[in-house]
């Protein structure tokens, strides 16, 4: 949130993913919307709409109003409805009928994958991907965590969270950020990192400059939490995949011999001495 970047979740239905999503905008303090994408969404069910009303048209705003919004199943939506959502993520604005509306501050967008449904889904392009800061992968939990869960059902229900911060705070630290040291070997590090990417025998496209920007910024969000305010190697080594996994296309034969992205950056990171 503090790097200011929108977050691809993949995970199977009923790993928490709409749960984490809501505790977060309660623990802020802050309004959520979630959007189911289906193949008959248009872009104005998202954005909003004109109506006529009283002689004059007035904007009706649509759900992505708000400062924490959940898409489901992104790529269930036509490629026309996952355009205007990315462009409304990518320009922090929408424009209707030629006027521009502001989306309020912060603004994330927290785009769910199903992992296992191919058919009547609208895979995003790789310039689409790109746009996300992060791609985090959620899990089953463990066999303790599962039956935690269970123990707390009933907690979980009544969702007892209360607010510890708000938007405020998260555009202050946004702000701090940019206090974070980012060393200039350890911009190189990240560099030749993401240019390794590019070069792996299994990748077909790998990391662009949008992907080191995205490590860095990870990088100086982790140190920032930790109470540090310079960049360390571990830091870059931890956001790496998060940062790099949805950006590597991989080759045909690379996903038949069952290599993940995430074992490309395993590799990378062998490979590349950190400072």
């Amino acid at each position: 949130m503090i790097a200011n970047g929108h977050v691809m979740l993949e995970g199977v239905p009923g790993v928490a993913k709409t749960t984490i999503a809501k505790a977060i905008a309660s623990a802020f303090n802050l309004e959520f919307k979630r959007i189911q994408f289906t193949p008959d969404l248009l872009p104005s069910d998202i954005i909003g709409t004109m109506v006529y009303k009283g002689g004059v048209f007035e904007f009706h705003k649509g759900p992505i109003f708000a400062n924490i919004v959940l898409v489901d199943e992104i790529n269930r939506a036509s490629p026309k409805t996952q355009s205007a959502l990315l462009e409304a993520m990518q320009e922090r604005q929408v424009t209707v009928w030629g006027k521009t509306y502001k989306l309020p501050d912060p603004f994330i967008v927290l785009a769910t994958l199903n992992p296992v449904e191919y058919e009547g889904v609208y895979p995003l392009s790789e310039a689409q991907i790109d746009r996300f800061l992060a791609k985090i992968i959620i899990g089953y939990p463990t066999r303790d965590e599962a039956v935690e869960i269970l123990d707390r059902l009933k907690t979980i229900e009544e969702w007892p969270i209360e607010p510890i911060a708000s938007g405020k705070d998260i555009i202050y630290a946004r702000e701090k950020l940019w206090e974070v040291h980012v060393d200039r070997n350890i911009k190189y590090y990240i560099v030749d990192i993401v240019e390794e990417t590019r070069r792996h025998p299994h990748v077909r496209l790998g990391g662009s400059p949008r992907a080191a920007i995205a490590i860095m910024q990870l990088a100086r969000a982790l140190a920032f939490i930790e109470g540090r305010d310079y960049v360390i190697p571990d830091d870059v080594k931890r956001v790496a995949k998060p940062a790099l996994r949805h950006r590597i296309i991989l080759k045909p034969e690379a996903r038949v011999e069952g290599i993940s992205s995430d074992d490309v950056v395993d590799d990378v990171l062998d490979k590349i001495r950190p400072p």
